[in-house]
């Protein structure tokens, strides 16, 4: 029998360490990278010196500096930090042909094949995190098991800088004390659902009947239960194709006019388009992203037989779903775009 190896690997505080490496005076300091805390910027990363004040990704940079006056704020740069990434990913492929980027600072590796023996993979793991530090200067922590899901829960278990391997086996035991929240698939409703009857961690979940799970949750339950008994059929892949293109922009004052959402959108429109044509590819659906001055936060999409890359026509999509969705009696904090539902080869414009 095959055993099969995957490692997460997770590179840790990956943009401030980029940053620190281009000016070594940030070493030990406490490091957030985020926008101006002057126009409500928020925390993309944080060094492990400011999460140990409580710092974290997605808190406004004005609270993080609350919390952490002495700490250096330096706006992200995010060619640089993409730049790094595909040297790192270079590095991975060199350890398998199997590999599948998940984000710009993690990776999963299809270990299967590429060991001498199974025992090994511990071994190789800290081989890897050495050739990362001295090629190119990053500390990354690495997740070993049977699968996607076991091998990214091991690597987020020992940060920064761990090696944990689970073994064949012992996946259900390693996943049952953690909270439900640490499992994925599980928001915050449905972690209300299952605290009401008394369900707290994966443990409690692997214990409750298939059917029980499927009838609460739905289609859902069965992944989720899948999931706690430490089971993911999901395969390494090489390719990941972006199912949709964004952007959003957190104005830096509260907007209460017209003017300024459908300009915004207009530009983000241009941005859009561009991007769906150097790739080639046409879009089905277009949605609007609102967030309101109390953070409740407004989505909602317009899909259409005729797919595009045409900045006019995105722009009319997203405005019309700005006149329709939007509240005019609340101040908008935030505003996005995206496109989706993507459809191969150049638009075509009606001849009538």
């Amino acid at each position: 029998m095959i055993v099969r190896i995957v490692f997460h690997i997770d590179l840790d505080a990956f943009y401030a360490a980029v940053e620190t490496l281009q000016d070594p005076s940030l070493a030990g300091k406490p490091l957030i990278i985020g926008g101006d805390p002057r126009r409500r910027g928020v925390v993309a990363s944080a060094n492990y010196a400011a999460r140990a004040f409580g710092v974290r990704s997605a808190m406004t940079t004005a609270r993080a500096l609350r919390r952490c006056p002495q700490a250096v704020v330096i706006p992200p740069r995010h060619s640089l930090y993409r730049q790094v990434s595909a040297r790192v990913m270079a590095l991975l492929g060199e350890y398998s042909p199997v590999m599948e980027q998940s984000s710009i600072d993690e990776a999963f590796l299809d270990m299967t094949g590429q060991l001498p023996a199974p025992a090994a993979a511990p071994e190789t793991a800290r081989q890897l995190q050495q050739e990362i530090q001295t090629r190119l200067g990053l500390s990354a922590s690495v997740g070993i098991g049977s699968n996607k899901l076991i091998a990214k829960m091991a690597g987020k278990a020992d940060k920064p800088g761990g090696v944990t391997c689970v073994a064949p086996g012992a996946e259900a035991e390693f996943l049952a004390p953690m909270p439900v929240r640490a499992l994925g698939g599980i928001g915050p409703k449905t972690a209300q659902k299952l605290a009401e009857i008394g369900v707290k961690t994966i443990g409690d979940i692997a214990r409750l009947p298939e059917e029980d799970l499927s009838r609460m949750l739905g289609a859902n339950g069965l992944l989720i239960w899948q999931f706690a008994h430490g089971l993911d059929a999901r395969p390494v892949q090489t390719r990941r194709r972006a199912r949709s293109i964004s952007r959003e922009i957190t104005f830096a004052h509260d907007v209460y006019d017209a003017a300024l959402p459908a300009e915004t959108l207009k530009k983000m429109s241009r941005k859009l388009a561009h991007r769906l044509q150097k790739r080639d590819l046409t879009a089905r659906t277009v949605t609007l992203k609102l967030r309101y001055d109390d953070f409740s936060t407004v989505t909602r999409s317009i899909t259409q037989a005729t797919a595009t890359n045409s900045p006019a026509d995105i722009d009319r999509r997203a405005r019309f779903l700005l006149a329709k969705y939007r509240n005019q009696a609340r101040p908008i904090r935030l505003i996005g775009l995206s496109v989706s539902r993507f459809v191969k080869g150049v638009f075509q414009p009606p001849l009538f």
